[in-house]
């Protein structure tokens, strides 16, 4: 890839530029947590966004996407937003570190990536953090903190993109460490690095193809439960709530009430068990806590789907230690924790079984916990 970017860059504006690069990332455990206060566990991975970038002497941005083979080429004022979707993650970037005081000029710019779209990997945030890295490293002698880098990015999903995301994408991009996982407390914005060295497992993540329709609106709803039980509870979010204060106002809240704000605090306490149980070199706990949010997605929170259930399932049967779904449900990846020694019979078991029930295999994609945005 590097090599395919590097011919790209000479081809089309000579010599050579910069090299940067910024990782995709999972989420092993913490699902809908972060609207709720609660914290997220998410590692950078192996999978990434390269850029070649060099500036121009203009005032102008040229960038060639070698995926898409497409190129575009835009000012840098709020009026020369370009039409192109993927162009307007680089255009955001410039406008949200400008909008902030930073400096940015013109540059020309080929990237690639490897990054699969739509597996819920987050590719969206690996080009942001790619760019907003480099743009803070070649414009403003990186004087910009990385934590605003993480918010230049969700700024530019709010501002440029439609989409109004938390900030777990973007901070995995740029914090991201080879070998650790970060524990994220998305109330105070704390994080804590832990060593994700476990020997004789491996990562992957099995992705369904399954995109269902109406995401929206199911999102909302489910926001708008845990909103309700809170406020029901007098508190700001259902970080603060507890099992036995939610079962103390069960008469007078609904059914599907009572259920999402449940999920939400049994799966706070998983987050926090799962770092325990890693200090400590426990895969079989890890591995239940994944089990147990399935379940809880699936039954409680009910933002899984016939595929995904079916693909946690067949981890069960393979002796998996541990599965569930990855990212906000309704379709996209299982994240499965799985022994070297029955990994190759669980890929060639779920691959099958799989294709033979739904007519079409499963993405496979093993991945190591990697670094974030850095200069190649």
């Amino acid at each position: 890839m590097e090599k395919t970017i590097k011919q790209e860059f000479e081809k089309r504006f000579g010599g050579e530029g910069t090299m940067y690069a910024s990782a995709g990332r999972i989420n092993l455990i913490g699902e809908h947590t972060d609207y709720n206060g609660g914290f997220v566990f998410p590692g950078a991975i192996d999978k990434v966004i390269m850029a070649d970038i060099r500036p121009n002497g203009t005032d102008k941005v040229r960038v060639f996407s070698v995926d898409i083979n497409e190129n575009v080429e835009f000012g840098l004022e709020e009026k020369d937003a370009p039409a192109q979707q993927w162009a307007r993650y680089i255009f955001g970037v410039c406008r949200e570190i400008i909008k902030r005081g930073g400096n940015v000029k013109g540059f020309d710019a080929v990237f690639a990536g490897n990054v699969p779209l739509g597996a819920g990997l987050s590719s969206s945030a690996a080009l942001e953090s790619c760019f907003a890295f480099a743009l803070n490293d070649l414009f403003n002698g990186n004087s910009i903190d990385k934590f605003e880098l993480a918010k230049i990015g969700q700024s530019t999903e709010h501002n440029y993109c439609g989409v109004n995301c938390g900030i777990m994408d973007q901070f995995a991009s740029v914090f991201g460490k080879k070998g650790h996982l970060m524990r994220l407390d998305c109330r105070s914005m704390e994080y804590e690095y832990f060593p994700f060295n476990i020997t004789g497992y491996k990562l992957v993540l099995v992705d369904s193809q399954v995109k269902h329709a109406l995401v929206d609106s199911p999102y909302n709803k489910r926001r708008q439960s845990c909103e309700r039980v809170a406020a029901k509870l007098g508190i700001d979010t259902l970080r603060d709530a507890t099992k036995e204060a939610l079962d103390a106002i069960k008469g007078e809240i609904s059914a599907e009430d009572y259920f999402r704000a449940k999920f939400v605090i049994e799966e706070k306490q998983r987050v926090l068990d799962v770092c325990d149980a890693l200090q400590r070199g426990d895969c079989e706990t890890v591995g239940r806590k994944m089990y147990e949010t399935h379940e809880g997605l699936s039954k409680d929170y009910e933002v899984s789907c016939e595929e995904l259930d079916y693909l946690n399932d067949i981890a069960r049967r393979c002796g998996v230690t541990g599965s569930r779904i990855m990212g906000g449900g309704f379709g996209g990846c299982t994240i499965n924790l799985v022994k070297n020694d029955i990994y190759d019979q669980f890929i060639s078991t779920v691959t099958h079984e799989f294709n033979g029930r739904y007519g079409h295999e499963p993405k496979i994609y093993p991945v190591i916990i990697s670094d974030g945005a850095h200069k190649c």
